[in-house]
């Protein structure tokens, strides 16, 4: 119902076993963009990761060729020793990324971590090189409400995601759980419960509670952002209109 409200695009359009990374993303959606902007001149970008909406606004850095084997090693380690192991080690080979990264996501200190024993040079030596001037303008809008308010939809939309078949989905794709599109909040704590490991109503309050854990560190990356003009959720079409106004631009 929501997906046909208006155009999506890039949604469900990739199988869960095709590798799909920042940069696939940045390079499609970018193709993707000239295309719309043919027919119109205003596309609206709804995020989601951060990284990936950077990606697209502001361009990639340019990285060396990862090593399969640099990155199985890393892999192997965060599967035998834990997120731990993978934080210690970027604090050894790049401590300057290790104080900006998100030292909770696995995935990111996994691909660092790979590029760091590939390339024998710190991660963050490969950032912020000047990068191609993008053939369009931006207008960041961010919206945000009390803890409460939020945390109470995160949970209302959990329960819904329930009742709405989260579980029979997951147990369809349960002989796939160890591919890295799965490797997310809501698949991930419905195979522990499929394993055993957990309860169902365990299961639930964990998907709860980590995507509370992911909406915070969402936050706090948007708020380091000096570009983005935040409005109130209480009222957030007008307040989006009223900047949008201010920037002198009409309004949908």
């Amino acid at each position: 119902q929501e997906l046909s409200s208006a155009p999506h695009y890039l949604i469900q359009h990739k199988s869960i076993h095709d590798p799909y990374s920042v940069g696939d993303y940045a390079r499609e959606a970018s193709v993707l963009l000239d295309e719309l902007f043919k027919k119109s001149n205003l596309v609206i970008l709804v995020g989601g990761s951060g990284l990936y909406i950077k990606a697209l606004i502001q361009g990639l850095d340019e990285f060396p060729e990862v090593n399969p084997k640099e990155k199985a090693f890393v892999e192997k380690l965060w599967a035998e020793s834990g997120i731990e192991a993978l934080q210690n080690l970027l604090w050894e080979l790049d401590p300057r990324y290790a104080q900006v990264v998100d030292l909770q996501n696995p995935m990111r200190l996994i691909r660092a971590l790979s590029v760091c024993l590939s390339s024998k040079q710190p991660y963050s030596s490969f950032l912020g090189k000047p990068k191609p001037t993008k053939n369009f303008e931006h207008i960041a809008i961010g919206m945000e409400g009390p803890k409460p308010w939020l945390y109470q939809r995160i949970n209302q939309r959990v329960d819904q995601m329930v009742q709405e078949g989260l579980f029979d989905e997951a147990s369809s794709l349960y002989p796939h759980k160890e591919l890295n599109a799965l490797k997310t909040v809501g698949y991930t704590e419905v195979f522990a419960f499929m394993d055993g490991l957990i309860s169902r109503e365990q299961a639930i309050e964990d998907i709860k509670t980590n995507t509370r854990r992911y909406a915070k560190r969402q936050g706090t990356w948007f708020r380091r952002q000096s570009d983005i003009h935040w409005i109130s959720a209480e009222n957030p079409t007008i307040q989006a209109k009223s900047v949008l106004q201010k920037l002198g631009i009409n309004p949908l």
